[in-house]
């Protein structure tokens, strides 16, 4: 389990992206000429109301979606021209995804909902020390009925990281929790971000969760309105909802 190591360089490479979606005689415009730049290692906070943008930008960094203009470099691959087996190669070996609703199987084990990864990946850790890494080394045989919804949180987030991804995206990882139990996922998602040195990208309409960001990116109607470095980064533990 090796920490990524530290460049300089972006992992991501964002110019004029912009993405319409077409639905009948409405034009609806996601994104509308968004340029940005992720370093290696930093916890990076997408903030902004629903329908602003955010899951749609993160969606297409993931390789998730495609844009329908500019580019998205990761490292030196132009992913706007990747080939479909291409992203699929991205999408396994690279990128980590949670999402608001955690997408367990629940006729699988904790540790078997972990191995469904691990088995497809180029250099993943093993299923029971994904586990351990966000504290449910005592809950490998469990099935996703017999944990708390925190619980299956982060079991999801054990099988993002599984794969070593040197990206982690989460979308609105605590929507779904009570601020309590969020603070927990939260302060899992930091460890994994510090003791991996994974680029880690969270997604939320919570101005509160952005106090424990490297940096602060505030998306407004399909554009970035505002970006600042945190200079009063807190722990999780230290925030409240």
């Amino acid at each position: 389990m090796n920490k990524k190591p530290e460049s300089d360089s972006p992992v991501f490479t964002i110019r004029g992206l912009t993405k319409t979606y077409i639905m009948g005689e409405v034009t609806i415009h996601a994104l509308r000429g968004v340029n940005m730049e992720l370093f290696p290692g930093e916890l990076v906070v997408l903030l902004g109301a629903s329908g602003s943008g955010k899951s749609t930008l993160v969606n297409i960094l993931g390789g998730l979606d495609s844009a329908t203009s500019g580019e998205v470099i990761y490292k030196n691959q132009n992913l706007t021209k990747a080939s479909d087996r291409d992203l699929t190669s991205f999408r396994r070996n690279h990128v980590g995804f949670v999402f608001q609703f955690y997408n367990l199987i629940p006729s699988l084990t904790a540790r078997e909902n972990v191995a469904i990864v691990t088995e497809i990946s180029r250099d993943p850790i093993k299923p029971e020390q994904a586990l351990d890494m966000v504290g449910l080394g005592d809950r490998l045989d469990h099935f996703p009925s017999q944990m708390s919804g925190g619980e299956q949180q982060r079991v999801a987030i054990a099988r993002a990281v599984a794969k070593s991804p040197w990206v982690l995206m989460c979308d609105e990882p605590t929507g779904a929790l009570d601020s309590k139990t969020g603070i927990k996922v939260l302060k899992v998602i930091e460890k994994i971000n510090q003791e991996l040195g994974t680029t880690t990208v969270v997604i939320t309409h919570n101005e509160v969760i952005s106090r424990m960001a490297d940096r602060v990116i505030r998306i407004s109607d399909g554009r970035i309105s505002k970006v600042f470095e945190n200079t009063h980064k807190v722990h999780p533990e230290e925030l409240s909802w």
